[in-house]
């Protein structure tokens, strides 16, 4: 079962911080060896994913359940602030950051449209009525008597 957004927005913000946290503590290990500072840019990833979540559900607390993430102000932000955050840790770090970041973003706009998008794309061809050639036909009203014995 899901969080309440405030309930959510405070414990992404919370695991957000917390892996803010260990990446700093264990800077110099993660920047020791190239597989390390390519799994501080993963690290970097999913503080991106923490942050992201936290940033939209205050806003979701803020302008109510319909709000929706933006590209250019909150995950353009939250983007540049991971790759901050991993570049501290080393350079290679961020570069895989961000491409670590991308591809999260990527799924989770997928699992986003499999689940909150609406079905206007079948709502559209059942309108219309298909005759026994194949051809589309508008609906007639159902008060409406047409063709033989109308008065």
């Amino acid at each position: 079962m899901a969080l309440p957004s405030n309930y959510s927005c405070v414990c992404a913000a919370a695991l957000s911080l917390l892996t803010f946290a260990a990446m700093q503590v264990f800077r110099e290990p993660l920047a020791a060896e190239r597989s390390t500072t390519i799994l501080g840019g993963f690290i970097g990833s999913i503080f991106f994913i923490f942050f992201l979540t936290a940033v939209g559900n205050g806003f979701t607390m803020l302008f109510g359940r319909t709000y929706q993430v933006k590209i250019v102000p909150e995950v353009a932000v939250c983007l540049v602030v991971s790759v901050f955050v991993s570049g501290l840790v080393h350079r290679v770090s961020a570069s895989t950051c961000l491409i670590f970041s991308l591809l999260a973003l990527y799924f989770m706009n997928r699992i986003s449209q499999a689940t909150y998008s609406s079905s206007s794309a079948y709502s559209q061809t059942s309108s219309a009525h298909k005759s026994p050639q194949g051809v589309a036909t508008p609906k007639s009203p159902r008060g409406k008597r047409s063709g033989k014995g109308s008065s």
